[in-house]
């Protein structure tokens, strides 16, 4: 996954460069949203990288799936990746470019697995909390996982916060076997 990531990364830094300059981030992260998501669709995606489909076959199904979604930079960022075999790097570089304006707005996506059902108001003051810590508007994502025993584990861009019974257990562990 690391390799995808580092191919599509300069795609979405250009996008977000392009998107900045015109002032149509909007136009931008919808229409590479509509295009992720059209490339992951199975069917889609047998019919993109299907060698009987020509390149503008390829490029004439996605601009008509895309519609009024997108401009005349959209349209030549579609044929730039058919033309250089990048297609599939679609979903990568949408969440590459959603990243970028994340952090210029001063946001960070966080996702915390919680043991157990969390209250709105348990949400709310993790959410704060992370905010102060970070110094950005914090986005929280809370999933159930009963696998963590107790406890909590937030995961906010690399960083890990693991306050999870289970993780103390892992640590335990470890200093035990040194």
């Amino acid at each position: 996954m690391a390799e995808l990531t580092t191919v599509a990364r300069p795609y979405a830094e250009a996008v977000y460069s392009l998107a900045g300059e015109q002032q149509s981030m909007a136009v931008w992260s919808e229409a590479l949203s509509w295009l992720a998501a059209m490339v992951k669709t199975p069917g889609v995606a047998e019919v993109i990288t299907h060698p009987k489909h020509t390149a503008q076959e390829v490029e004439a199904l996605l601009l008509d799936v895309l519609a009024e979604r997108g401009n005349g930079e959209v349209k030549n960022f579609i044929g730039a990746l058919i033309e250089n075999g990048r297609l599939l790097l679609l979903p990568e570089i949408a969440e590459q470019f959603e990243l970028l304006k994340a952090e210029a707005e001063g946001v960070l996506d966080a996702v915390a697995d919680s043991a157990f059902p969390m209250t709105d108001v348990q949400k709310s003051e993790l959410t704060d909390t992370l905010s102060r810590k970070y110094g950005k508007t914090v986005r929280l994502d809370v999933r159930v996982d009963p696998e963590l025993i107790g406890g909590i584990r937030v995961l906010i861009g690399d960083d890990v916060i693991d306050a999870s019974v289970r993780g103390k257990l892992h640590a335990m562990a470890a200093s035990l076997k040194n």
